[in-house]
């Protein structure tokens, strides 16, 4: 493990989080095993947060935010230009450790590193362009304008299949608002937190900062709970399950806090008789195959024109079989293991269920023998109003579903709770664009001839329904991160009022 090295982890026994005088931790705190899901042996240990380290840290966030707010957006976009050079020189150790610890196999560890550098990119162009509108007012010789101002310290918190990618989606645009940021990583991928923080950290000292870029590594009963019920973070980022956003989302809204939710997915390709099965089966490969089918994004379920089923079923079977699974490490692997022995069992529970309704494995549907968490991935004849097909199993269980009229499948789309991702293949212009108008997709991701996984960050990454409403990353979901203000000026000797009101002489 040189790659740690290189990253600036010299011991990775590391403390629960870093504040003004360095890594915080000590022999009264609990300890968290950070795993290898490729062996299952512990990689390092970690110490966890405490309430008062909690606390040490929200006080250091509040007083940079002080300053950090009236520091000028375009200064700010230069430190967010450093983070990404820093990013960019260590994109090879940092995109190993990815792998190493969540699972993903190297080439999308890199994958996810080069998100981060992408969204510095855009961040930093965008510190330029915070911009607010002149509005023409009723009243003579009166301005009106909108500003917009930093919210304050946001809280982040991530899941594991993306341990690093989602953390910079968040802090690059927050600190070019104006905000710093409290994060709380997975604690299934706390060495990844450590890295990221340690190359913040020098980034941050270059310029004389500190607090921009803040970690806290603990419990969610203990570092989560704060976090939500803390008035001085008036933005909370969540991702996550369903489940456990609409805990976040109540807790944080009782306070009148904004949040930004991204949870389930339960993303569906339609292939219609016209589609091109030389794209279709690649993108459908890598849509459920790729993390191992641990992406909010990850494909789902299939919707199959009865006309093009047998074909299609056939060369995706044949791809399958030809997916390499192993050590996440070797480049010549396509997929690594899962991330822990409990995502093996919620995903053999929905195994049985599957066969309890009488579905039909076509492929996989077994663990494999050895060490670490792998599994084959799974392709299943489905019918569409399963209870099962509805639920996201955060697993590689591919549903494959017949239909015949193109209306019909658009509701079959519709049906499930989630909406983040979808796609259609299509050669037909009438359905493509049906796909995307009103009564097409209901997700906040409609793809024509794409596939549902692989966003780009220059668009706003989100969905709807119980995937949570939220926008993160690109387009303008910087204005989640701050504060929208009317301003009007009077630069007249009168006082006239709105809609012509006369009150009094």
């Amino acid at each position: 493990m040189d790659f740690l090295k290189d990253l600036g982890i010299k011991d990775v026994n590391y403390g629960a989080c870093y504040g003004p005088g360095g890594w915080i931790g000590g022999d009264d705190r609990e300890s968290l095993d950070a795993i290898n899901p490729t062996t299952g042996e512990v990689l390092a240990k970690v110490m966890q947060a405490s309430e008062a380290d909690y606390e040490e840290i929200m006080r250091v966030a509040t007083e940079t935010f002080k300053e950090w707010r009236m520091t000028p957006a375009p200064v700010r976009g230069q430190v967010i230009h450093d983070l990404g050079i820093a990013l960019r020189e260590k994109k090879d150790p940092l995109g190993r450790l990815v792998s190493l610890e969540m699972g993903k196999i190297v080439q999308e560890g890199w994958g996810e590193v080069q998100e981060m550098i992408d969204i510095c990119d855009f961040a930093l162009g965008q510190s330029r362009m915070l911009y607010g509108r002149t509005i023409a007012s009723e009243r003579p010789r009166h301005r009106m304008m909108e500003q917009w101002h930093p919210l304050g310290p946001v809280g982040v918190i991530t899941a594991f299949n993306f341990p690093v990618a989602v953390w910079s989606w968040n802090a690059a645009l927050a600190a070019v608002c104006g905000d710093p940021t409290v994060w709380k990583p997975s604690s299934e991928v706390p060495l990844t937190g450590i890295a990221v923080q340690t190359i913040a950290n020098e980034v941050m000292e270059a310029h004389g900062l500190q607090g921009v870029f803040n970690l806290v590594i603990g419990k969610g009963r203990v570092v989560g709970e704060r976090m939500l019920n803390d008035k001085r973070i008036p933005l909370v980022s969540f991702t996550g399950s369903t489940a456990m956003g609409k805990r976040v989302g109540q807790v944080v809204g009782e306070r009148l806090g904004n949040t930004i939710l991204e949870l389930g997915g339960n993303n569906a390709v339609i292939v219609t008789p016209s589609a091109d099965m030389d794209m279709v089966v690649p993108s459908v490969l890598f849509g459920a195959v790729g993390t191992a089918g641990q992406r909010c994004t990850s494909t789902r379920r299939v919707f199959l024109h009865k006309d093009i089923k047998k074909d299609f079923v056939k060369r995706l079977i044949n791809a399958y079989k030809q997916v390499k699974i192993g050590d996440p490490l070797d480049e010549s692997n396509l997929m690594g293991p899962m991330i822990n022995e409990a995502a093996i069992e919620d995903m053999f529970r929905a195994i049985d269920q599957i066969k309890e309704k009488g579905g039909k494995i076509l492929h996989g549907g077994k663990r494999i023998d050895g060490n670490g968490f792998f599994v084959e991935p799974t392709i299943v004849e489905a019918e569409h109003d399963w209870e099962i097909v509805h639920h996201e199993t955060f697993a590689p269980i591919l549903y494959l579903i017949e239909y015949e009229d193109f209306e019909q499948v658009l509701e079959w789309h519709n049906e499930v709770p989630q909406g983040l991702s979808s796609c259609i293949f299509t050669n037909n212009m009438r359905e493509a664009e049906t796909f995307l108008s009103p009564m097409g997709s209901d997700c906040g991701i409609a793809n024509v001839n794409l596939g549902t996984s692989g966003a780009e960050i220059g668009g706003a990454f989100g969905g709807e329904k119980e995937t949570g409403g939220g926008r993160e990353s690109g387009s303008d979901a910087w204005k989640a991160y701050m504060r929208r203000q009317t301003n009007t000026i009077n630069y007249s000797t009168d006082l006239p009022l709105a809609q012509g009101i006369k009150f009094g002489n």
